[in-house]
């Protein structure tokens, strides 16, 4: 018999739940993912799935109260590692 995954454990979709949990079209989410501009995603066996909780957090970081509240231009650009070596001595 299969034992239920820990509640503790973060729930993943691939990209097409993603983008509908969104609303968004799965290609803008790739072009977000492409840019560094989108959630944070893991690549999982050569397969590219979200954390339910980035999600939500990206959604979050995205509330604004008004057009003349832009993100802070001292605030670096989120970019993921997705494996293999990244020159961090930059």
């Amino acid at each position: 018999m299969q034992q239920k995954t820990d509640p503790s454990w973060p729930q993943f979709v691939r990209t097409p739940q993603a983008a509908r949990l969104l609303d968004l079209s799965p290609r803008t989410l790739e072009k977000h993912r492409c840019e560094g501009t989108g959630p944070i995603y893991r690549k999982l066996g050569g397969r590219v799935v979200y954390s339910v909780d980035d999600l939500q957090a990206w959604v979050e970081a995205a509330a604004r109260k008004s057009t003349a509240h832009a993100m802070p231009k001292d605030s670096p650009p989120r970019h993921t590692v997705t494996g293999g070596t990244a020159d961090l001595s930059r």
